[in-house]
C-alpha cells in the first residue's frame, strides 16, 4: 500500500478539510507514492522522533502537530524544524499531520478530554457555520436510484449521525433538444415531457467537486439540470470544542481534584472560586483562551483548556471557573486515539506509538 494510499483511508475517517484555515495539515513531506514499510504516531515530529522510525523501519510518521508551520524558506539544518525535515527526507520517511481536522472532529481530542472527565451529552462548544451545501437535481424516475447511490457513495447525504439523506419529489419536466443536441431522449425541436424526479441532498462544502462529478457521470442526460446552494445551518457535529454535564453537580476544589487526577497533574492554574457547583464543563485542546466566551454563552460551570494568558483570566468575572491546565496536557490523549483510529483501518503493516517525550515544557517540584 502506498502513503497516497494510506493518507486516502485517514481522511475519509477524518477529513482534513475540517482543519483551520490557519494550519498547515496534510502530507509535509515525502513521495506519496512510496510503498509504506510501516507507520509510527506521535505528537510531534521531532529529530529524536525521526530516529525512532529509522530505528523502528518505519517510512511514515503521522504526527498530530505540523513540524512545518510558517516561515519555512530554505532547509540547511539551523533549528530542530529543519534538523527534523532533513533527516526525514534524507531517510526516505513521509511526514503527515492532523492537527485542526481532528481538533474540529467530533469524535476528536476534545470528545477525548470528556471522555476523561466523564460527562455526559456532549455538544460542539463553537460549531462550523457556513459549510453546507444543499444539491438539488432533476432525474428521469427510472435513473433516480442510480443517482441517489452515486451521491451517497460520494458523501452526499450526511446530517450528524444518520448518511444517505434525501428527499425526492416526482414530477413532470419538460425540454426541447435543439440543434447540436444529442438527445438522451426525445427529438431535435419537439417539446419532450418527462417523469422526472426531484432530488435533494446536503453536504459539506469541501466535499462539492466529488458530489458534482458523481452526479454528472451517474446521470443520463447530456445537460444536466440541478442547483447548488450555500446553507446558513449551523454544523453541530464539527468545530472546536466540546461541553457536557456531569451527572452530578460537583464542587470546585472537588472537580480540580477530578481533573489532575485525570490528566496526571502538577499544577493547575485557575481563575477565582466563585462558589458555583460544576455541573456543565466546555473544554478545547491545545491553545484555546478564545474559546471562553463561547463558554460562558453555552452556560458552562468550567472551562479547560491550554495557553490561557494573564487577561484572560479576567473573562471569568465570576461567571465561569477557567481553568489552564497546559497545551500538551489537554491533547495528551490524541497519540492513542490516532494509534486506535489506523490500527483498526490497517493491518497489513506495523503501527506503532512514539515512546519520545515531545512534551517541552518540564516542572520544578
Amino acid at each position: 500500500m502506498t502513503i497516497r494510499e494510506v493518507i486516502s483511508k485517514i481522511e475519509k475517517r477524518i477529513p482534513i478539510q475540517l482543519a483551520e484555515d490557519f494550519d498547515n495539515v496534510g502530507l509535509l513531506c515525502g513521495l506519496p507514492d512510496r510503498s509504506v514499510s510501516g507507520i509510527l504516531i506521535c505528537h510531534d515530529a521531532l529529530e529524536k522522533v525521526v530516529d525512532e522510525a529509522i530505528h523502528k523501519n518505519c517510512n511514515l510518521i503521522v504526527c498530530f502537530h505540523p513540524i512545518i508551520f510558517s516561515g519555512l524558506k530554505s532547509l540547511t539544518g539551523k533549528n530542530y524544524v529543519e534538523r527534523a525535515v532533513i533527516k526525514a527526507i534524507e531517510n526516505k520517511i513521509a511526514i503527515y499531520a492532523i492537527h485542526t481536522a481532528f481538533d474540529n472532529d467530533f469524535f476528536g481530542v476534545n470528545a477525548e478530554i470528556c471522555n476523561q472527565l466523564g460527562l455526559k451529552d456532549l455538544k460542539i462548544l463553537q460549531p462550523k457555520t457556513n459549510n453546507l451545501k444543499q444539491l438539488t437535481v432533476f432525474v428521469p424516475k427510472e435513473y433516480s436510484g442510480k443517482v441517489k447511490e452515486a451521491l451517497f457513495s460520494a458523501g452526499a447525504g450526511n446530517i450528524g449521525f444518520y448518511d444517505e439523506c434525501s428527499f425526492t419529489v416526482n414530477g413532470n419536466g419538460t425540454f426541447r433538444p435543439v440543434e447540436g443536441s444529442n438527445p438522451f431522449s426525445g427529438q431535435q425541436n419537439i417539446r419532450e415531457n418527462a417523469d422526472e424526479d426531484m432530488i435533494s441532498v446536503i453536504f459539506e462544502d469541501y466535499k462539492l467537486g466529488q458530489v458534482v462529478s458523481a452526479m454528472k457521470n451517474a446521470h443520463p442526460y447530456e445537460e444536466v439540470a440541478h442547483q447548488i446552494y450555500s446553507l446558513d445551518n449551523v454544523n453541530h457535529h464539527s468545530g472546536l470544542g466540546m461541553c457536557g454535564d456531569f451527572e452530578e453537580p460537583m464542587d470546585e476544589r472537588d472537580f480540580l481534584k477530578l481533573v489532575k487526577e485525570k490528566f496526571n497533574l502538577e499544577v493547575i492554574r485557575h481563575s477565582e472560586f466563585n462558589s458555583k457547583k460544576i455541573k456543565k464543563v466546555g473544554v478545547l485542546g491545545g491553545s484555546g483562551a478564545s474559546g471562553i466566551r463561547s463558554a460562558i454563552s453555552k452556560k458552562c460551570d468550567a472551562y479547560l483548556t491550554g495557553d490561557v494568558k494573564y487577561h484572560d483570566f479576567f473573562l471569568a468575572e465570576s461567571k465561569i471557573l477557567i481553568c489552564d491546565i497546559g497545551h500538551f496536557e489537554s491533547e495528551q490523549f490524541v497519540t492513542q486515539q490516532l494509534f486506535e483510529i489506523l490500527s483498526q483501518k490497517f493491518s497489513t503493516f506495523a503501527i506503532s506509538k512514539s515512546i519520545e517525550k515531545t512534551n517541552p515544557v518540564n516542572y520544578f517540584i
